[in-house]
């Protein structure tokens, strides 16, 4: 079930809320909006932006593929580290109590293809430093994606300002080829400066915040794919589960350890 990340949702609306009351702010009719209506400036900014990044793309399909992207940021990742410490753990117990052998049976049930893939390497009997060679190379290959569509947001945010100043230019030129009727100025100024307004926000709106959100997106996944290579080679060496459990929790923060361990002092007392 995709659970929605509501910060993410909620920051782009409240965004565009910001600058419509900006907008609206002192004036005495909402048509005020009107005024920053400019079909010729949104094609400028907006295809001009997406038509240098669409260049900069690997192909067509690369690029609807990065477009398709913004779906992520409005999407929460559906695991976590304490979670996946947490299944470290039962595989471990499971591991020590059955062997190896029976973590084949346990892998049906685990939804995580990196995780499961590492379950079935340890049940083949595969040598563990091979096994972190193939986890590691799947994950930088993970890296490696995840930065190649972030760099596109961030292509994107440098294009929108620059094809903004572009629209501002083609404005301003054809304002001084009409100087001679001074009622066209006020007009055509408006619309020159509208089309860095559109900059401005494609960049500052959407695409920052969006690389920035998957650039956080990817940092979570990835160390929660370093807990469970470095609990799964734990496990294949042997080692305790409570040991286990200490040593994946060093990934997590001080405050997130005390409240898992306070977490897990409440689950113990429930069962007591």
């Amino acid at each position: 079930m995709t659970i929605l990340d509501l910060a993410s949702i909620l920051g782009l609306f409240l965004c565009a809320c910001v600058v419509v009351y900006g907008i609206l702010s002192g004036q005495d009719s909402i048509s005020v909006l009107g005024n920053f209506y400019n079909l010729p400036s949104i094609f400028i900014t907006f295809g001009g932006s997406l038509c240098c990044v669409l260049t900069m793309s690997p192909g067509l399909k690369g690029f609807v593929n990065n477009l398709k992207s913004f779906g992520l940021v409005i999407k929460t990742i559906p695991s976590t580290e304490e979670s996946t410490i947490q299944t470290i753990i039962e595989l471990s117990n499971i591991a020590r109590k059955e062997g190896l052998l029976a973590l084949e049976e346990a892998a049906n049930g685990i939804d995580d293809e990196f995780l499961k893939k590492g379950v079935l390497l340890i049940v083949d009997g595969t040598d563990p430093e091979l096994v972190r060679n193939i986890l590691e190379t799947e994950l930088n290959c993970v890296e490696d994606r995840h930065t190649s569509i972030i760099g596109f947001w961030d292509s994107l945010s440098a294009m929108g300002p620059a094809w903004g100043m572009i629209g501002t230019l083609i404005g301003l030129i054809n304002m001084l080829k009409r100087m001679s009727d001074p009622s066209t100025v006020g007009p055509d100024m408006a619309v020159a400066l509208v089309t860095t307004f559109y900059g401005s926000i494609l960049a500052n709106w959407i695409c920052i915040p969006i690389a920035t959100k998957l650039k956080a997106n990817n940092a979570k996944e990835v160390q929660i794919k370093e807990v469970m290579v470095e609990g799964l080679l734990s496990i294949q060496a042997g080692e305790n589960p409570r040991v286990i459990e200490e040593k994946l929790k060093s990934f997590l923060s001080p405050a997130r350890r005390n409240a898992m361990n306070a977490m897990k002092e409440e689950e113990g007392e429930k069962v007591g």
